[in-house]
Order: structure tokens, then C-alpha cells, then sequence
């Protein structure tokens, strides 16, 4: 089946890279793509951190945050009549899940869960952090071997490089005095390194960040042959996934312009929303395993910031290097490239995955005068990642007798740290008092997020082995019992990670194209 229809179904890099494969592998095969959001940027899917002008970012971002769009909410759909009360947005480019208002999701126990509507998804408003799974967090049903393969050509999809700011001589002082304090304790290849990163580095030192659009490259290049089989359809909001007994016949789709509902034939469907408005989609569709919204899992952050001490930095860098690491962020200050340096997961003793980021200020205001607020070398923001254990008690469920804001069946998410957690969050505290301690002066004291914050929610469609009732899909991203229906995105990922989950996500979906591709192409699927 050469010449099938893929109707794709969210535009974040996960959707995007089933658009890319599915067509580079199938010649004469054609890609429908639904987003429910606008797009922001004149390419499809780019970084909203690449865009200079400071009101065109902030409205990009305002444009993204679903119910919460404000003046924006004609461009979304949204009759300017309406009134939505109560609603407010996240982070800049999301918006929450349980924002107060009629329709929002009940999530009292998980209060930061936040998504973006836009074209290319959290993807365009991400921090570019792509760090490898590694040990306990990488799939254990596939093979070493196959993985880092798999791992090699998502790092190619999303532009990952590793060397990011080793130049930075601010950046490898961090670096020298974190390797003191931990490095004995680390395994070989697991110790204070640079942060990978996905983007572009450019000859004025800065850096055009990956989005989605780096992912579909040449589908949004009008130059590429592949781009005439490919349609971006935004503002359209897939309402159900068709089915005509263990197939999927197509989707259901409301274009957001003008109410109006069509059908839209398909010979795969893949959904690859986000973790929680894909598991819904499946549930509005009929389509509900029992594992469906469960095993919800994401990555308990502890913060703080440190102010550098001048006489510890001064054993590995001089004045010369600050000033050059100044002027390098100065030429975007939009968005300055700062030196981003981490510890990655490792286990048994190390199952954590540290960030530190450079800035010359804070990120939150201090008095004048009050120590350490005009400090000379500046401040790392630093965070510590963590696991939480996969559990069917953790979960997003679906109510069939109330609608959220779009008419969908509402959200109530259920959410608990247990024993375990608790563990490793004092051990990462303590971790991180020992690297702030290393570093300089805390200025903001160690503290735990709300559950939520760090936007990487995975669990909720995880794949499995075998149909036993505990995964959504099966090892190729396919729904159990649907033969033509594919899942993509974070909520795949069956085991606790530490770690950013993108890279991981992605190489996910390129095995899962692969597996669609062989199908379609023997006429099987």
C-alpha cells in the first residue's frame, strides 16, 4: 500500500518525525498532519527562543497557551464574545491542565500539569536538553545494539550536539569545581560533562534551537519533493479516532475557523498529542485498555540558585574568561546561550540527572544592596531530576458525564510520591547542598517543585512486551488489538527515568515509523 494516507495527529517532534520517516520510506505515501493550535512562526514548528524581537516572542507564546490565548482567541477559534473566566497560563507557552475555570481538568495532587496548543507542541518552547537514557531507563525489551542505533538517528532528526558551550571557559571552571566534589564517586563516562543540547551553532556564537521544524526538514521545504505529499492542517481539532472493527478507518477533525466537522480517510492513524490529550483522544474514541491513562510518571525536580564564589571560579578561570562569557550572551539577549553543564543519571549511586546553568543574574528579583545581588561571577540554576517509580495508582482518568473546555471527557489526575521518592528526594537534596557548597553561596535555598513542573509526563500510553493488561502498545508503538492504530510521544515510556525524555521519545517513534513503513509497504497494514 504505496500510495497510503497517514493521518498524524499533534505536530510536536514525536508527530513529526512518524510525518518524516513515513514518507521518506514510502515514495508514494501522503501525510495528513492535525494540530489543534495555531502555528506561531513562518516555519512550521521553529523554536519561539529563535525569534529576536521580544513582543513577536511574547506573542507567539500568548498565542500557544490554549483557553488562556487572550487577545488571541479569535486566531484560536474562539468567538471574541466569549468570556473565560478564571484561566491563567503556566509558564510562558503553556497553559495548565487544571487552570480554575469551567472545563479544566481536576488535578489537586498534580497542580502544575501544563501543556502547549501550538504547531510543533512543547517543541517550540522546550529547553533543547537531549540527554541519552542510560542503565534501568532505557527499554528493556529492545536490544542494545538496536537502541543505540535508534538513539544515533533521532540525535540526527532533532540536530543534537554535544560539545555544546565546551568552549565556554566560565562553563568548564563549573565543571572543574563539580568534578572535585563528585568525580570520585562517578562512573567512568557518567561524570560532570556538558549539557547535549539540539540546535544549530552559529559563527557569532549563538544557536538556532531545534523545534519540530528541524524534524520535518524537507516536509516544510516548498523546494523538496516530499513536501508535496505532506499537509500541515492547523486549528484542527481531531474530535475521534474512526474505527471499523480492530482498524482504524480515519479521524473525525473540527477545523477551529469554522466549526465545521469532516472526515478525513486514513490508512494509519497516529496519535502523538502529549500524554494526556492522547490517552483522552483514545478514550472519546472507544478505544480504552486497561492501562489506558495509568503508570503516569515524570521527573521530581529539586532547584536552587547559587551565587559563584570569585576566589573558587578564580582557580580555573580569570577575568578575561568572564568577560567573554559575557559579550558571547550579550549578542543575543533575547535568548543568550549560557553555559549549561549537568551530571548525567547513572546507577547504582547516582540515580539523578543534575543541571547547572550559568546566568549573570537570577531568575527571580533581588533587593539592591542585599548580599550576593549584584554578584560579580555571576549564578548557576541548578536542578536535580528524578524517579518516579511506575505505579497503576498514578493516573489521568476520563469522565464520560462532564466535558472539559473543548467538550471532551474532563481530566481528574490521581498523583502520589511514595517512600521511595521521598528517599531519593533527600538524597538529591543533600547532593545538591553538597554541589551548591562547591560552587558558592545559596541564594535560593533547595526546594521541591510542585508535582507537575517539569512538564516530562510519560506513562499514560507505555508500551509493553506482551497484552497483559499493564501497556497500551505494543514494542512497535501500535495500540494492542488495533492493527493500524500507532501512539507516540513521552507517554511510551515504560520505566522511571531521570532524564529529559525527548531523545528517548523520538528514537521510539523512528522504530515505530520503521515497523509502519514495512507494513504499508507489503500491503499488510
Amino acid at each position: 500500500m504505496s500510495n497510503a494516507t497517514i493521518a498524524v495527529v499533534g505536530s510536536g517532534p514525536i508527530g513529526s518525525t512518524y510525518a518524516r520517516k513515513l514518507l521518506e520510506q514510502l515514495p508514494e505515501a501522503r501525510v495528513v498532519m492535525f494540530e489543534a493550535g495555531p502555528q506561531l512562526t513562518a516555519v512550521p514548528g521553529e523554536s519561539v527562543r529563535n525569534i529576536p524581537d521580544p513582543a513577536e516572542k511574547a506573542r507567539a507564546r500568548e498565542m500557544s497557551q490554549g483557553p488562556q490565548a487572550g487577545a488571541y482567541r479569535e486566531s484560536l477559534g474562539i468567538p471574541a464574545a466569549t468570556v473565560t473566566e478564571g484561566m491563567f497560563t503556566a509558564r510562558q507557552g503553556t497553559h495548565l491542565l487544571d487552570f480554575g475555570g469551567t472545563g479544566s481538568a481536576h488535578a489537586p495532587s498534580f497542580p502544575a500539569a501544563a501543556a502547549a496548543t501550538n504547531v510543533g507542541g512543547q517543541g517550540a518552547h522546550w529547553t533543547c536538553a537531549t540527554p541519552s537514557p542510560a542503565f534501568s531507563e532505557k527499554v528493556a525489551f529492545i536490544g542494545d545494539d538496536e537502541w543505540d542505533g535508534l538513539i544515533e538517528e533521532a540525535k540526527g532528526l532533532l540536530h543534537v550536539h554535544n560539545a555544546a558551550f565546551a568552549d565556554s571557559r566560565v562553563g568548564e571552571a563549573i565543571r572543574s569545581l563539580l568534578d572535585e566534589e563528585f568525580g570520585a564517586e562517578l562512573p567512568e563516562g557518567y561524570g560532570v560533562s556538558t549539557l547535549p543540547v539540539a540546535g544549530d551553532p552559529q559563527p557569532d556564537g549563538s544557536v538556532r534551537w531545534a523545534g519540530a521544524d528541524v524534524v520535518l526538514g524537507p516536509l516544510v521545504d516548498k523546494g523538496s519533493p516530499l513536501s508535496k505529499r505532506f499537509e500541515l492542517r492547523d486549528l484542527s481539532l481531531v474530535r475521534r479516532v474512526e474505527l471499523d472493527g480492530n482498524r482504524a478507518a480515519g479521524v473525525t477533525v473540527q477545523d477551529l475557523r469554522t466549526g465545521e466537522e469532516s472526515f478525513v480517510a486514513a490508512d494509519v492513524v497516529v496519535v502523538a498529542a502529549d500524554a494526556f490529550r492522547s490517552p483522552q483522544l483514545l478514550w472519546a474514541s472507544g478505544i480504552r485498555p486497561q492501562a489506558l491513562g495509568h503508570y503516569l510518571t515524570e521527573h521530581p525536580v529539586v532547584i536552587s540558585t547559587v551565587a559563584l564564589d570569585a576566589e573558587k571560579m578564580g582557580r580555573f578561570a580569570t577575568e578575561e574568561d568572564l568577560q567573554a562569557e559575557l559579550a558571547r550572551r550579550a549578542q543575543n539577549p533575547a535568548d543568550p546561550v549560557a553555559a549549561v553543564n549537568r551530571i548525567p543519571f547513572s546507577e547504582p549511586d547516582h540515580p539523578f540527572s543534575v543541571q547547572v546553568m550559568y546566568s549573570e543574574s537570577t531568575p527571580f528579583p533581588m533587593e539592591p544592596g542585599t548580599p550576593y545581588a549584584d554578584n560579580r561571577w555571576g549564578y548557576v540554576n541548578m536542578g536535580y531530576g528524578m524517579r518516579k517509580q511506575p505505579r497503576f495508582e498514578d493516573a489521568v482518568t476520563f469522565d464520560d458525564n462532564e466535558a472539559d473546555y473543548r467538550g471532551f471527557p474532563n481530566m481528574t489526575i490521581e498523583y502520589a510520591l511514595t517512600e521511595r521518592e521521598e528517599k531519593e528526594i533527600a538524597e538529591a537534596t543533600e547532593r545538591l547542598r553538597r554541589a551548591g557548597k562547591a560552587l558558592g553561596v545559596f541564594v535560593a535555598e533547595p526546594r521541591l517543585m510542585p508535582n507537575g513542573s517539569s512538564l516530562h509526563y510519560q506513562g499514560t500510553m507505555r508500551m509493553g512486551e506482551t497484552d497483559d493488561g499493564t501497556s497500551v502498545a505494543d514494542p512497535w508503538s501500535r495500540v494492542w488489538g488495533y492493527e493500524n492504530l500507532v501512539v507516540g510521544g513521552n507517554a511510551l515510556i515504560p520505566t522511571a527515568t531521570a532524564m529529559n525524555p525527548t531523545l528517548m521519545s523520538v528514537a521510539i517513534a523512528v522504530r515505530g515509523a520503521r515497523r509502519a513503513a514495512e507494513e504499508l509497504g507489503s500491503g499488510s497494514a
